[in-house]
């Protein structure tokens, strides 16, 4: 692995030599240590007992974990594979940490918390049948004072029982691991099948849509099983499963409707998360998406550059460039258009909007104000009168959610009302009511528009010697003091995927941005970088972050695109 190995011996004996020495002296451990079923790595030790804990890594040959290689031999298997790994392993070393007493973080062994979804992490990664971990623990202290016993105890019993109940395919539960591949691949035939059956969602009879609560993903007791309406739906042969059925959103433009609290913003939550697969017992794990999915909406006071929304807006009273659109401080009809160009600029085929987090005057504009306000008058085309042309000349469907406005009847494909969370296909029955009013005004094919915005690099960013990075759980990272709001971002679903964001927006800044590349080869260069290496290789040296999840490509743009020191 490119440096000297030494024995766990001679760990232990080092340990002896630096008990009750000043914490500094624990910075001499740094290095690698055979153990024979596995190789542990101290990869950064902290400054103190009170500062963040030691990073260390556990590497297991492949002929020593043993895993059959068809667990890992797509990318879909070998994540989950890893998430299931991780999740075993946390739950063995939570029984394990701060046994080992001490100030501060003193016993602390943790590793990533997954959630309900399956996300690509740093914590654990499969290659080639070698498993590699990495996770974080508290070095042992009295006070300042080196405490070699507890660490001892940490690294020569806890550690090693917890690696052997979880990376070792001997050890573990196998049909636990089987269902988690099998149920992987039915999640990922079914996203497989949706092009082909010109689909862009599919969720499943019986799946459970609502949540625990509002600050919970879990699924919720007692809450209504989802049945697909007779029309809508199809019956898709999985591979493990069986025979599933289910609704089918066809492609085109889809309303859900319905009245409050019957569960349209719950069905779009769902479909929203449907980008990812979930875990077993989620209640969501056959609601799928396709995985360009974009949740849209307003976000006022957002930074904009360079983007061309002049589908939707221009001809603005103070004659400024919509071609080419900056703004500090957006509004909110500004934001949801500039939302929605990036979105189609980074390739999302399926625009998911829910009208509560909409500006209005974006969504729609009714006659009697038409009637008053003359089209001159009105810079802004709403996206009702778009939606029909971004559907057939860009190949880009939408999901929308209405409450409150019966306009979208007119143009939808599709409409679906929510009743006591079931489904019911209205479509005949809505646009029947419809035709007795009059449609708002079609907007005719979608304009052409710049999809070409070339980032220059930020010079001050790449003179700054000392760039530091700060998460703010999903809402907001911090590069080099300039802050990224990404609270907004729905689909972000793990501050781990946040923290990537944060070393995604630092490696196209100071390597890939050059006034050459447009945005769009950037978010597929560093796809695909990620597909072929992973998240380790945004990290020039070794010392790998043990807590950084995946984001998908449409966060990664969006991050970049809110990064206030963007210039084009």
């Amino acid at each position: 692995m490119g440096i000297t190995m030494k024995t766990s011996l001679e760990l232990r004996n080092h340990l002896k030599s630096i008990d009750h020495r000043g914490y500094p002296a624990y910075k001499d451990l740094k290095g690698q240590y055979d153990f024979k079923d596995y190789v542990l790595s101290i990869d950064h030790v902290q400054g103190d007992p009170f500062a963040s804990p030691s990073r260390l890594s556990v590497w297991v040959k492949k002929e020593k974990a043993g895993f059959p290689a068809d667990f890992y031999n797509t990318p879909e298997k070998r994540v989950t594979m890893q998430d299931h790994l991780t999740r075993l392993f946390a739950k063995w070393v939570a029984g394990g940490s701060f046994q080992a007493k001490g100030s501060g973080k003193s016993g602390l062994l943790s590793v990533s918390r997954c959630g309900q979804q399956v996300l690509e992490r740093t914590a654990l990664r499969v290659k080639d049948g070698d498993v590699t971990l990495r996770f974080e623990a508290g070095f042992p202290a009295n006070g300042r004072t080196i405490n070699a016993r507890e660490l001892d105890k940490m690294l020569f019993d806890i550690l090693p029982d917890c690696v052997r109940k979880s990376l070792y395919y001997s050890n573990i539960d196998k049909n636990k691991l089987k269902t988690a591949i099998c149920l992987c691949e039915d999640q990922q035939y079914i996203r497989e099948q949706l092009p082909k059956l010109g689909l862009c969602a599919f969720l499943a009879n019986g799946a459970i849509l609502p949540r625990e609560s509002g600050v919970s993903e879990r699924p919720m007791k007692g809450a209504v099983a989802f049945a697909s309406p007779e029309s809508l739906q199809v019956t898709l042969k999985l591979p493990n499963r069986g025979e599933v059925s289910g609704m089918g959103i066809p492609k085109g433009i889809t309303l859900f409707v319905g009245g409050g609290y019957h569960g349209k913003s719950t069905i779009l939550q769902a479909l929203q998360n449907g980008v990812y697969n979930h875990i077993g017992g989620d209640g969501r794990e056959l609601v799928i998406t396709d995985s360009s999915a974009f949740k849209l909406r307003a976000e006022d006071g957002r930074s904009i550059t360079g983007v061309d929304i002049s589908p939707f807006i221009k001809n603005l009273p103070n004659k400024k460039d919509t071609v080419h659109f900056s703004t500090e401080d957006a509004s909110g009809s500004t934001s949801q258009a500039a939302n929605l160009m990036e979105a189609l600029e980074g390739g999302s085929s399926l625009i998911l909007i829910d009208e509560d987090t909409s500006a209005t005057n974006f969504m729609v504009r009714d006659q009697l104000m038409a009637q008053v306000i003359s089209s001159g008058e009105e810079p802004i085309t709403p996206f009702i009168s778009r939606v029909r042309g971004m559907y057939e000349d860009l190949g880009v469907s939408s999901i929308i959610v209405a409450g409150s406005s019966g306009s979208f009847f007119h143009v939808a494909d599709t409409i679906i009302q929510m009743k006591e969370y079931v489904p019911i296909d209205i479509t005949k029955k809505a646009k029947e009511a419809a035709s007795g009013y009059p449609a708002e005004a079609d907007g005719g094919r979608f304009p052409a528009f710049n999809a070409s915005r070339r980032p220059k690099p930020d010079a001050a960013l790449r003179k700054d010697d000392r760039l530091k990075i700060k998460t703010m759980g999903t809402s907001e990272i911090s590069l080099s003091r300039e802050n990224v709001e990404l609270r907004y971002l729905e689909q972000l679903k793990d501050q781990e995927q946040s923290a990537a964001l944060a070393h995604l927006l630092k490696y196209a800044q100071l390597k890939m941005m050059d006034g050459k590349k447009d945005l769009r080869q950037i978010g597929d260069f560093l796809e695909n970088q990620l597909d072929q290496k992973g998240l380790e290789s945004l990290f020039d040296r070794g010392d790998v972050s043990a807590q950084l999840a995946r984001p998908r490509k449409q966060e990664i743009l969006a991050c970049i695109n809110r990064y206030r020191r963007l210039e084009m």
